[in-house]
């Protein structure tokens, strides 16, 4: 794969759920063995309610070649991705970020956030939110470079799971994150 290849990103279709989530599993995977077990089987569960669930979550996927190589899912302001598990936010928030290993360091991760900064400011948003765990170091590299901050009063702990860390971008600035 070379980063000259065009790389298609758009909603995802309804046949494609289940490339969707072998693409989130392989990406996922890793944690498995980083992770306490506990915590990997909270997030595994985490994973499969929320790439079955129905609801309002926009599925947005990248494309390269003709192949999916990544997806993320974007909440609605004041939407329950969480599921009760987080105090309710006022802005939409990206959820389940996955590339497929092979497609890796190749801006495919930057591109699905970019868009769905794209989205939310088009949709009105003032800011975008995401939740994430120490343990994926890469990703919070990336969502800290992209001028995503702490918000700690939207942390929460599953039963058994990692402390999951919250995020925002204030989407007020246009040159925090350029437009993609």
């Amino acid at each position: 794969m070379t980063d000259a290849e065009a790389m298609l990103i758009r909603d995802a279709r309804e046949d494609e759920r289940r490339a969707i989530r072998a693409i989130t599993f392989a990406s996922y995977v890793e944690y498995a063995s980083s992770m306490e077990p506990g915590a990997w089987a909270a997030l595994e569960q985490a994973l499969v309610g929320a790439l079955a669930a129905e609801g309002p979550a926009q599925r947005i996927v990248a494309e390269r070649g003709g192949k999916l190589i990544g997806s993320v899912m974007l909440y609605p302001r004041a939407a329950d991705a969480y599921v009760g598990a987080v105090a309710e936010a006022h802005w939409p928030e990206l959820r389940i970020l996955a590339v497929a290993p092979e497609a890796r360091g190749h801006g495919v991760g930057e591109a699905l956030v970019k868009e769905c900064v794209r989205r939310a400011r088009e949709a009105g948003a003032s800011d975008l939110g995401l939740h994430t765990s120490q343990t994926m170091k890469a990703a919070v590299r990336m969502y800290e470079r992209l001028g995503f901050v702490r918000v700690p009063d939207h942390d929460f702990q599953p039963e058994g799971g990692e402390l999951v860390t919250a995020y925002r971008l204030q989407l007020r600035d246009p040159q925090l994150l350029p437009q993609p």
